[in-house]
């Protein structure tokens, strides 16, 4: 349908603009959708809020790029899009049960054994 079709390229545009993403009623324009049918769509094919998924991604995307240990924990936060280091350290301590550093510490530690 219309609305599926238009519900995932708004999942598109969320994840290529994670760093800086448009307000809801602009996504809405964008997909040509009006708020309440991309809302709803977005629920039925992903499971989520549309700003849920976004924060699902942004924290999926963070363990990825600690896991690698190329980037400090602020350079992670600013690629996932938070402008603020201390709100991503508290949205990903909140998501993951430990602070970034943890996470990175434990992460790398278990690359170095395979290597």
């Amino acid at each position: 349908s219309k609305e599926n079709e238009s519900s995932s390229k708004a999942r598109d545009i969320l994840i290529q603009t994670m760093v800086n993403t448009p307000s809801l009623p602009d996504l809405a324009k964008k997909v040509q959708l009006n708020e309440r049918k991309l809302k709803e769509g977005f629920r039925e094919i992903f499971d989520n809020t549309v700003f849920g998924y976004l924060h699902e991604h942004r924290m999926k995307q963070a363990q990825l790029l600690l896991q690698t240990g190329k980037l400090s924990i602020q350079e992670t936060a600013h690629r996932v899009g938070y402008a603020s280091r201390s709100s991503f350290f508290a949205a990903f301590k909140k998501n993951f049960q430990v602070t970034p550093s943890q996470y990175s510490v434990s992460h790398s530690n278990k690359v170095n054994c395979n290597l």
